[in-house]
């Protein structure tokens, strides 16, 4: 009796397949080239069903994504898979779907085999088991890599074609202009923002005090945001402005408008070729802020000089960090923004005042007699009430030592201001008058 034939199935191979297209073009259609590669690996798939093949559910389809990168997301998880034991056979289009570097695709294949995965390219027939099949995987490679490499190749040289035409190319539009049928054009509201800049600029000479002055007055750039010193020094060197196209440190005659003339470009540079500290010395001494480091809000919040133009006026503040740094304004904290002259008014005022008090001057007269070689009292006496007349005549770097001479802290608060004298200041100052005195009456 003849014994019944058994007959072997294949072993069953489950099959992942990876679609990849470099752009998001097209990706909206309702049929488009992730899905055409799909249709066309499911049915080589169904051919090889003899073999035991079968195509999982799972997709891995990355849309809009390079070949030149491993960082993908579905490629990221197709390699989980493999690693979890859960594919056999990866089926692609054309193996660049896969990869388009060497050097990334020897660390693909390196998966594979540590897995037992065999890679299959649909249009290109070759089994990465064997030597010949890698050798031919290889070339493959090697060409579509040359095609990516010359393919950029291709783009830049493009790229700075158009450049040196003066056309636009796309990127971060700049404060001033908008983008329309791929063209700069003049944005009004936003040109005449960066015209103030630049002016200003020239004006102030210090990217830091029109930053402080921008943040007081609100003014924001083309995002919304506030303009701080860094996005200055970028506006101010923007050879855009200039109605020119900068390609690799290289400017080009561009196809749109300028915002600002050449004479303010070069009267902004003149200022900037001189150096940061320099320019900062000549700014501190420029504007002698009484009370800069001495005045402070309520709740103890450091108020700092800030300067604002309207029309031909300088208009000088003190501002409020909190203000300045977006914080909430502390209930009870007092005026977050003050003009620098009425303050600075009201605290030389008081000043003057304290000064001129019996209670002061018997102060100054006690410590003058607990100290050693005292000047005549009566000398100190006299120089005190010569102060009033004596302030007029300082020089504003002089008038700034004795404010800081004298008083240790100003603080503001809604009730009005509060000036803290130093211990030994109003001493000190009625030696240095009365030495002043007597060496003019010397000369005399």
């Amino acid at each position: 009796m003849s014994k019944p034939s058994v007959v072997q199935m294949p072993k069953r191979s489950r099959c992942a397949i990876y679609t990849r297209k470099s752009s998001e073009e097209g990706l909206d259609m309702e049929f488009n080239s992730l899905d055409a590669q799909r249709e066309a690996c499911e049915a080589y798939v169904a051919s090889q069903r003899s073999e035991g093949w079968a195509a999982i559910r799972e997709r891995y389809d990355d849309g809009g994504f390079s070949g030149g990168t491993l960082e993908r997301p579905a490629l990221k998880q197709l390699l989980a898979d493999i690693e979890a034991g859960l594919i056999d056979v990866i089926v692609v289009y054309k193996i660049d779907r896969l990869s388009r570097s060497l050097m990334d695709f020897a660390k693909l294949v390196e998966v594979f085999d540590r897995n037992s995965v065999t890679f299959v390219s649909v249009t290109q027939s070759f089994n990465t088991t064997t030597s010949m099949g890698r050798l031919t995987l290889n070339i493959l490679l090697s060409f579509a890599q040359f095609e990516r490499e010359v393919i950029g190749e291709r783009i830049r040289d493009k790229f700075a074609a158009s450049r040196k035409r003066g056309m636009w190319m796309g990127g971060f539009v700049p404060m001033g202009y908008d983008v329309r049928d791929r063209k700069l054009v003049v944005n009004e509201a936003e040109a005449q923002t960066v015209r103030m800049i630049f002016e200003r600029f020239v004006v102030l000479g210090s990217a830091s005090t029109l930053a402080r002055a921008l943040l007081t007055e609100r003014v924001h750039n083309k995002r919304g945001k506030q303009i701080d010193k860094g996005f200055i020094y970028k506006l101010i060197n923007n050879r855009v402005y200039l109605g020119e196209a900068v390609h690799k440190g290289s400017s080009y005659p561009g196809e749109h408008e300028a915002i600002i003339s050449q004479d303010l470009w070069d009267s902004v540079h003149a200022i900037l070729k001189e150096s940061p500290r320099a320019r900062g010395a000549k700014n501190r001494v420029g504007t002698h802020a009484l009370l800069k480091g001495i005045i402070f809000a309520a709740n103890g919040t450091a108020m700092t000089p800030t300067s604002t133009r309207k029309g031909e006026r300088l208009y000088h503040y003190y501002v409020s960090m909190d203000l300045l740094r977006n914080r909430d304004i502390p209930d009870g904290a007092g005026p977050a923004r003050l003009p620098a002259a009425m303050v600075e008014g009201a605290v030389v005022a008081e000043l003057r005042r304290l000064v001129a008090t019996p209670d002061v001057v018997a102060r100054v007269i006690e410590a003058c007699r607990k100290g050693d070689g005292c000047i005549d009292e009566r000398s100190m006496v006299e120089a005190l009430r010569k102060f009033n007349g004596l302030w007029e005549t300082l020089f504003p770097a002089e008038q700034s030592r004795v404010v800081r001479l004298l008083v240790d802290r100003v603080t503001v608060s809604a009730n009005g201001l509060a000036v803290d004298l130093r211990n030994n200041g109003i001493s000190m100052l009625a030696r240095e008058l009365t030495v002043s005195t007597a060496l003019g009456a010397a000369e005399q």
